[in-house]
Parts: C-alpha cells; sequence; structure tokens
C-alpha cells in the first residue's frame, strides 16, 4: 500500500513537465513532484504511473518513492498563474507525489548505465509501453551516483483507447527510440532474468480504486509476458540494429 502525505505547502510549479506538476511539502516534511489528477490525461495516467512504477521497483529497478498525496486547493491561493490556479482546483483531493530528489541531474548519455541495468529498463519500457524515454526526453535522473526512473504516465496507453486487452499481445515498435537502446545488453538475456519475476498484479493492486475504474491492467500485462513474446525480440532486433 501506497503512503498517504497531506500537501502542506505548494511550493513551485514545474513547467517543463507538459501536465505542469509542482513540488509541494508535505506533512513528513518531504519534498514531492505532484502528478495532478486535474492534468491533461486524468487518472489513467497517474495509474500508469503507479503500475509500471511500482512494477519496476518490484523487479529491482531504482524508483523514486511513489505516495498518495491529499491536496487542499487553498494551497494554490498565491499562484499567479490562472492555469496554475485552476488545475490545482480541479485536483482536490487526492493526487499522486513521486519523491524529490534535491541536486538530481538530468541523464548524460557520456555517463550510460552498464549493460546490463540499460537492457533491464528497455525490457520493462517494452513490457509497459512506454513511448517516454528518448534521447529528447529521457525521463532518468542521476542522483548520488545512482540513475533512477522517472515518469510513466505515458505508458500503457492502450488504455486511453477502447479495449485494451485486445491489444496486449502487440508489439511495440516505439521501443527503436529509446534513448538507452544502443548502450544496452542482451534483451533476450533481460527477458531471462525478468519475465520470471514479473507479477503485475501487486503493482496494479496499488492503483486507488476510483483511478483504475475497473480498468484490467494486471490482466493486460499478464498477457503481454504470455509467451512467445514477439516484443522482446522486437527489441532485440532494434538493439542490434543500433
Amino acid at each position: 500500500m501506497l503512503r498517504t502525505v497531506t500537501a502542506t505547502r505548494y511550493v513551485t510549479p514545474l513547467r517543463e513537465g507538459g501536465s505542469l506538476p509542482g513540488i509541494v511539502e508535505a506533512d513528513d516534511d518531504g519534498l514531492y513532484v505532484l502528478k495532478f489528477r486535474g492534468a491533461g490525461q486524468g487518472p489513467k495516467a497517474l495509474a500508469a504511473e503507479i503500475v509500471a512504477g511500482e512494477l519496476a521497483r518490484d523487479l529491482g529497478l531504482p524508483i523514486p518513492e511513489l505516495v498518495l498525496i491529499d491536496l487542499d486547493p487553498a494551497l494554490g491561493a498565491a499562484e499567479p498563474d490562472p492555469e496554475i490556479q485552476e488545475l490545482i482546483a480541479a485536483s482536490e483531493g487526492i493526487n499522486l507525489g513521486v519523491d524529490f530528489l534535491p541536486g538530481s541531474l538530468p541523464y548524460n548519455p557520456a555517463q550510460p548505465p552498464d549493460p546490463e541495468l540499460a537492457a533491464n529498463i528497455v525490457w520493462l519500457d517494452s513490457l509497459v509501453t512506454n513511448v517516454d524515454r528518448t534521447p529528447r526526453n529521457p525521463n532518468l535522473l542521476r542522483w548520488h551516483s545512482n540513475l533512477y526512473l522517472i515518469d510513466h504516465g505515458a505508458a500503457l496507453y492502450a488504455f486511453h483507447a477502447p479495449d485494451p486487452l485486445d491489444r496486449a499481445r502487440g508489439t511495440f515498435p516505439a521501443i527503436r527510440d529509446h534513448v538507452l537502446l544502443g548502450e544496452a545488453g542482451s534483451i533476450v538475456d533481460a527477458d531471462t532474468r525478468l519475465a520470471g519475476k514479473a507479477d503485475p498484479a501487486p503493482a496494479a493492486a496499488l492503483v486507488p480504486e476510483a483511478w483504475a475504474d475497473g480498468l484490467p491492467y494486471a490482466e493486460f500485462l499478464a498477457k503481454r509476458l504470455e509467451g512467445p513474446r514477439e516484443w522482446v525480440d522486437e527489441a532485440e532486433r532494434a538493439r542490434e540494429a543500433r
């Protein structure tokens, strides 16, 4: 179960994010990047953040802590931007928070992860159909010499269309644009390491019921994990083509 904290101070918006996330302080004295329920993609993006992020954590990949944040719209009263005020007002109640990593640095291609870790990340992103880990937007941070995966709201995009289970067995051509593909070891070997450990049910169970809205996140990923996994071979071919 994810911890729930209460936002006590709205610190600043993060304008580089398309959904205008913001930094907030909470009643546990922590700082979090708050992902708003009222943003454009709505609760489905937050559900994807939890399912993909917590599945990654279960597989031993480095993810900042995710929490649920209770937000009072009054915290945005001092914010001068009316767009952000509207966003805060539309997000009253429970939202998603990501542990803020102070002093973290953007991903530097000159300091790539080791090939096994890179392959594991490519494998995960292929599994959860994450289109948002490209050279233009790596969604990787370096903090205290360790690499952290962030921002999985664009994963599981099939859930923004009807009948996501009908698309579960599909390939994932967008993997050819993955920022770590050229640094990765064998994706087939990563599949051997990870597929038997991957259980999407616990991660999916962490999504608040109102956000999940009865959608079959665990079933979708379970279908993708069934053999033969064509998306693994697809990722391996893309890696070899680099």
